[in-house]
């Protein structure tokens, strides 16, 4: 099980400080769309510079301008760029064949899909490599579960699939019983007096657990 550290911090040089420290316990950096928003493409290059063997995700949730878009990412050091499951299929399409063509890849983004089973099934013959499925501890105005909504979106295809949810050390076996492919954390290591420390407690017991289930 892959674990994603989500940087959804503004300050740069905060950043780069926590991922050179837990760069070893995760698999995928996250570039939030905070740091994107402050420093643009800077960011990115920033962060492949300081990090030059991880693999860096970059959180554009790109609706537009598929092919541009993601060639900006990718060209500045980029190894995944998101896309938004709600935009058009040409959009989405766009930005795998560029990606794929750079040997990099994509990870669509359901959060603002109008149909989690569809966008799962249509995301392979569009070029997807994984998908992002958000899960929801507490949203009280779901209309279905979070076990219906995962089960649409792992019924209808085989690709990986990473969760982001607010995990903690109380929600992460929830998390792990779905059986995701990847976990993103966010505000659990941002947040950490020991950011190291904490990644490598979840980086065992997701080792441990998601073995044992």
């Amino acid at each position: 099980m892959k674990l994603q550290i989500a940087f959804d911090i503004p300050e740069i040089d905060q950043a780069i400080a926590i991922a050179e420290a837990i760069q070893e316990y995760a698999d995928i950096i996250e570039i939030g769309s905070l740091l994107l928003y402050r420093y643009g493409i800077e960011s990115i290059q920033t962060f492949r510079r300081h990090l030059p063997q991880k693999q860096i995700l970059v959180d554009m949730k790109i609706v537009d301008r598929g092919k541009e878009a993601s060639k900006l990412a990718l060209q500045a050091g980029a190894d995944w760029v998101t896309v938004l499951a709600g935009t058009s299929k040409n959009v989405i399409h766009a930005a795998c064949a560029t990606a794929h063509d750079m040997n990099k890849r994509v990870m669509l983004d359901l959060i603002d899909s109008s149909s989690l089973g569809q966008s799962a099934l249509d995301a392979r013959s569009l070029g997807v490599d994984a998908l992002l499925f958000h899960k929801p501890i507490d949203d009280k105005d779901a209309q279905l579960s979070v076990l219906e909504q995962w089960d649409m979106v792992r019924g209808n295809t085989d690709l990986p699939i990473f969760i982001s949810a607010p995990v903690t050390r109380s929600t992460i076996n929830s998390v792990i019983d779905l059986r995701p492919e990847g976990i993103v954390l966010g505000k659990v290591i941002m947040d950490s007096n020991d950011p190291t420390a904490d990644l490598i407690y979840f980086r065992e017991l997701a080792n441990h657990l998601s073995t044992t289930r």
